[in-house]
């Protein structure tokens, strides 16, 4: 087990990089402590499984120093790091059944039988194996064979980390929460630095204790699930993370006021020396965003409502900008014509793209 430390990594897969736009993976620096659980999340092709090939050994560096712990590893191949990697798809000996296959890494350890033994039962009971243990791994299903995969993954306990390349993608819908339930569970359990790449947002906040969000090869933020949806980063975070996605408008601020087209909407923060020149935007989540009857709050056109079950979802114009909001219960319209009120300590202010603290909150309530 071990830390992991990113110290002004960089890759570009072209022989001659002359600039940031050349780099699939632009500088990070980053540690990752002993026995975290985190996710590398963001869309295909923003650098997350470049990143996690570079942890593992596949690729080198351009530039820039991988440490586990105090140890240099940026030049090590794969085998003298230690680590165990789940690929997308099931890497099994369908020859073997569930146990040898389970067994197998151990058993290149020269472990004793009991050993062995002992530990392969432990985790088959944990991912639900226990009853095909002694089943070719030919006659499994896909889901039960990447149980598998897992499973050979999490059996070593002398492991630096675990890394996991979007291991749930061939499982069936209904079992992902059960296994991610499970693989929570082993990491508390045995205290192992864990690493899961996703492009799943779910998967992502519901394994990982701290998320790193990757966009266009770069980390955007890195933070708690909590973090992540109440306080953005970067607009992509906000776009990104949560369902619908923040609602990001254009705004012209002045001191504690953001004017979207000619709506004046109160801010909780002042904003006295933004940026000149950039594109200053104004972001704030559906969840604190909630449609009222005309009237009250902001002047809103309301141009459909969608019932998703547990919620009712205002799709609106603010000044013909596109937002979403939420519907209580009790709120019946008539007409297109609508009003909304906005909780100011949840509305961000972006420059650019990357937000901007604001100064001096006040404890204000919703207007």
């Amino acid at each position: 087990m071990a830390s992991i430390t990113l110290d002004g990594l960089a890759h570009a897969y072209r022989p001659d990089p002359r600039g940031p736009q050349d780099y699939a993976l632009k500088e990070i620096n980053h540690v990752w402590r002993q026995g975290g659980a985190y996710a590398l999340l963001g869309p295909s092709g923003c650098g997350k499984t470049t990143l996690l090939n570079i942890i593992s050994g596949l690729v080198v560096p351009t530039r820039g120093k991988i440490l586990f712990d105090d140890r240099d590893v940026t030049r090590l191949p794969t085998e003298a790091r230690n680590i165990a990697q789940v690929f997308q798809f099931p890497v099994v000996y369908d020859t073997m059944t569930v146990r040898e296959n389970l067994a197998f890494p151990l058993k290149n350890r020269r472990m004793p039988r009991e050993a062995i033994a002992r530990r392969v039962e432990e985790i088959a009971s944990r991912l639900d194996l226990t009853s095909v243990l002694d089943r070719k791994a030919s006659n499994l299903t896909a889901d039960a064979k990447q149980k598998i995969s897992l499973g050979r993954g999490l059996v070593r306990e002398d492991v630096a980390a675990i890394l996991f390349d979007e291991p749930l993608t061939v499982i069936d819908p209904h079992l992902k929460w059960q296994l991610r339930s499970s693989l929570k569970e082993l990491h508390r359990a045995l205290d192992l630095t864990m690493i899961y790449v996703t492009h799943d947002q779910t998967e992502a906040l519901t394994f990982a204790d701290t998320v790193v969000v990757m966009h266009d090869g770069a980390v955007v933020q890195t933070g708690t699930p909590e973090e992540l949806f109440e306080r953005p980063a970067h607009t992509f975070v906000g776009h990104f993370i949560g369902s619908p996605g923040m609602n990001v408008l254009p705004a012209k601020v002045e001191g504690r006021t953001a004017h979207v087209g000619d709506v004046a909407i109160a801010l909780d923060r002042g904003y006295s020396a933004l940026p000149r020149g950039e594109r200053i935007e104004l972001g704030v989540r559906p969840e604190f965003a909630t449609l009222a009857a005309p009237g009250t709050g902001l002047p809103v056109k309301v141009t459909r409502i969608e019932d998703i079950g547990r919620a009712r979802i205002a799709r609106i114009e603010i000044s013909g900008n596109p937002a979403a909001a939420m519907v209580p219960e009790e709120l019946s319209l008539d007409g297109d014509s609508a009003g909304l009120t906005l909780d100011p300590r949840q509305i961000h202010i972006y420059a650019d793209g990357v937000l901007v603290p604001g100064e001096a909150a006040s404890r204000e309530g919703a207007v």
